[in-house]
């Protein structure tokens, strides 16, 4: 076998004979501190409890090396991570853009997409669009966005005040929910539907059963 292949992949460790340095620190498998010892007897140690040896810190004089079980370490660790990209969905940055005049029912229909957005987990900047004089007047933009955020405490967190960019003014609202939180309850959501709807057919369908049964019972 060559050095080259000796060589571990990158970000993995380096496990039994791929460590080549005198001696080493050695942690035993329940985080027992055993000392300094050379190679040979850490890798026989390791050998004849049916273990790994694994480099745990490569930078330590001299590096500190583990009796584990590599194999079961690696699986577990896989099955962490998936959970850990499974729970930090990425969080949306959604923008949704006012008119400083804006009427009453777009207002409510524009505050319903927001809610939605919310609901679900994401961020919403919210940007107040000033036209010709209107400039001059920010602080209506100012009172429209805080009585905005105002009516949506419930679900959210102001996370940048309202602030002039050029032309706009916006706000950030975060969400109360995490993403994972708020995909976890819409999940639930769903599955609660659904087996209410299957619920329902089945009632129909003991109901048509036992008005068939019933019908030719009478003949």
């Amino acid at each position: 076998m060559t050095d080259d292949e000796l060589e571990p992949p990158i970000n993995e460790p380096r496990i039994n004979e791929r460590i080549r340095v005198p001696e080493v620190r050695l942690v035993g498998p329940n985080g027992e501190q055993v000392g300094i010892v050379r190679i040979e007897d850490a890798t026989r140690l390791a050998q004849e409890a049916d273990l790994d040896l694994v480099e745990v810190a490569p930078n330590s004089r001299p590096p500190v090396v583990k009796l584990m079980d590599y194999g079961k370490f690696k699986y577990e660790a896989a099955v962490k991570a998936r959970e850990a990209r499974r729970n930090q969905a990425n969080t949306e940055i959604k923008e949704m853009r006012f008119r400083l005049k804006i009427d009453e029912h777009d207002y409510e229909t524009k505050k319903g997409h927001i809610v939605r957005f919310l609901k679900g987990g994401d961020k919403v900047k919210v940007t107040i669009m000033f036209r010709g004089r209107e400039q001059s007047r920010p602080e209506m933009g100012r009172r429209l966005l805080l009585k905005l955020a105002d009516e949506l405490q419930d679900l959210s967190v102001v996370e940048n005040m309202p602030s002039q960019e050029g032309r706009n003014m916006s706000l950030v609202l975060g969400p109360l929910k995490k993403k994972a939180e708020a995909m976890e309850e819409q999940r639930k959501v769903r599955d609660e539907r659904k087996a209410a709807d299957k619920a329902e057919r089945a009632e129909r369908a003991a109901a048509k059963a036992a008005k068939k049964t019933s019908g030719d019972e009478s003949e």
